[in-house]
């Protein structure tokens, strides 16, 4: 079975640095994600972002409202 593209989401971060804060945070939440290359139809300044599941963008973007640093989350 192919998985749609609206399944997964991403966070977009300014810095390498960040994107492994949020890594970090995401991790000590259990919430399941993957550190992947920036896509190329994305334009960001980082080379890298946070690819997690659909369902979970609401906790994704509560936990990085209060303790990270992101550009944007959008649907992948």
């Amino acid at each position: 079975m192919t998985e749609s593209v609206e399944t997964w989401w991403v966070v977009l971060f300014d810095s390498v640095h960040h994107a492994m804060q949020a890594e970090k945070l995401l991790i000590e939440e259990g919430i399941p994600h993957k550190l992947v290359p920036v896509p190329r139809h994305i334009s960001s300044d980082c080379g890298v972002c946070l690819r997690f599941a659909a369902a979970d963008r609401t906790r994704v973007a509560d936990v990085l409202d209060r303790r990270g640093t992101y550009r944007e989350i959008r649907p992948l």
